[in-house]
């Protein structure tokens, strides 16, 4: 028996009540552009067995990263994750309630996310951390919305070195609030003045180090400008492994650094789910996103771990809270967790290293093709090349002859013709020198 509890005349009054005199009336903010217009383009009904089947035909055709040479990066990483990891988080110590509100029962999902919050305080540098956010890109406009709180301005200013999917998110949060937005063109370079876009009614300044193209960014004389203006900045990251040998942002000046954690811990999973870390200054502790988990002791004087502080989370505080987040990426948060305590910091540093010096060798072999172009003087494990030819199209001839080259910069920013030609690649420790050398003939011959 389906279950369908409303009737008609229950759906009318409901709209009713809301003041609404249709469904898509709810829908209102969703352009009609991105609306799907009639049924989705699939089969009215399988078998079970039929669409397992089909999904495997479908998935055959795809290449795994870890099948040929890989290249990819712009924001998720592929980095080895220890067999422990896995083994850990499944453990029953770990794997108790959802919620962590019940802390007689939940020590063991409490103490990890505190020893999380920890090892993301000592990462970026900051006096506190929460315990995580869903991904860096909501982290990122989530950080933009606290600035607005603190600083009681409106206007916030996004480096053109900042991933341009990080800064859809904030545009788009800034859209529906009526927020200002000022985005200063892409810099391949490194080379903008963001100084001079600052100003009196600057509420947050957004600098990405390494940025979406892997220039490593100072952050120092831009602190000092916004802090001049009365405006914070917020530093961001995408490649958290980058933070293991690269001065930490709140040592540079930030005061707030909000990125992306799933190079520790987590593989792509196809995109996600990932794991947004954000840290900030003890100051505006009470107008951070999230949660916090703290330390204290029980009746019997033993060490044991609780909420600290969850009032800003919508389903506690409702129209007051300062963010609708209420929840963390927990299983996410863990893994990190767990790997960085493998690694320790001994370990981080090492495994930082060596990706910064797998990028420099593809560098070389790189910039001696014919017509290649490498734009970084400075970088991590991640840079940039101009190719003779459109990128997307040499990408998809590496991808032929069994090369994941990395991504076309036009994928991300397609409006913008200027940037046709220029290939963001990267190289981190699960590359070897034959992947390198295979990566550099292929595109010679591509490009031939």
């Amino acid at each position: 028996m389906r279950y369908l509890p409303l009737s008609d005349t229950d759906r009318a009054d409901m709209l009713a009540r809301v003041g609404v005199s249709s469904i898509d009336e709810l829908f209102a903010d969703i352009p009609e552009a991105a609306r799907l217009k009639g049924l989705v383009d699939l089969p009215r009904r399988k078998s079970e067995i039929e669409v397992e089947r089909h999904l495997n035909r479908m998935a055959g055709k795809n290449v795994a990263a870890g099948s040929v040479p890989f290249f990819v990066g712009a924001g998720a990483y592929r980095h080895h994750v220890p067999a422990t990891v896995d083994h850990l988080i499944q453990r029953s110590e770990f794997l108790t309630s959802y919620t962590p509100y019940q802390p007689e029962i939940t020590q063991g999902t409490l103490q990890y996310l505190f020893e999380f919050q920890t090892q993301v305080a000592r990462l970026t540098g900051m006096e506190v951390a929460n315990a995580s956010m869903y991904d860096g890109s909501t982290g990122t406009g989530e950080a933009v919305l606290m600035a607005h709180r603190v600083t009681r301005r409106n206007k916030a200013v996004l480096s053109g070195g900042l991933h341009p999917q990080y800064r859809a998110v904030v545009e788009g949060l800034s859209n529906l609030s009526g927020d200002k937005v000022e985005v200063l063109p892409a810099d391949p370079m490194g080379t903008e003045d963001i100084l001079a876009a600052i100003d009196g009614e600057t509420s947050c300044v957004v600098v990405q180090s390494p940025s979406f193209y892997g220039q490593i960014i100072d952050l120092k004389p831009i602190a000092e400008k916004a802090h001049a203006h009365g405006a914070l900045l917020i530093a961001v990251f995408t490649e958290v492994v980058s933070l293991g040998l690269i001065e930490p942002a709140g040592t540079q000046g930030a005061d707030i650094v909000v990125g992306e954690g799933q190079s520790i811990g987590n593989g792509l999973n196809f995109g996600g789910p990932y794991v947004g870390l954000f840290a900030t200054k003890q100051k505006y502790m009470r107008q951070m996103p999230g949660r916090l988990c703290g330390e204290t002791v029980d009746a019997e004087g033993k060490r044991g771990f609780v909420l600290t502080l969850s009032t800003r989370e919508q389903h506690i505080r409702r129209e007051k809270a300062t963010s609708n987040i209420c929840t963390n990426s927990g299983l996410c948060a863990l893994a990190f967790t767990i790997h960085m305590t493998l690694l320790g910091e001994a370990g981080l540093t090492r495994l930082a290293r060596i990706n910064h010096a797998n990028a420099v060798k593809l560098k070389k072999l790189l910039a001696a093709v014919p017509g290649v172009e490498v734009l970084n003087k400075a970088y991590f494990n991640e840079f940039t090349v101009t190719l003779p030819k459109v990128a997307d199209q040499v990408v998809e001839a590496l991808a032929e002859r069994g090369i994941l080259a990395g991504v076309p910069v036009s994928r991300l920013e397609p409006r913008n013709k200027d940037l046709a030609n220029l290939l963001v690649v990267a190289s981190t420790e699960i590359n070897t020198d034959e992947d390198r050398a295979a990566f550099a003939t292929a595109l010679k011959e591509v490009l031939a």
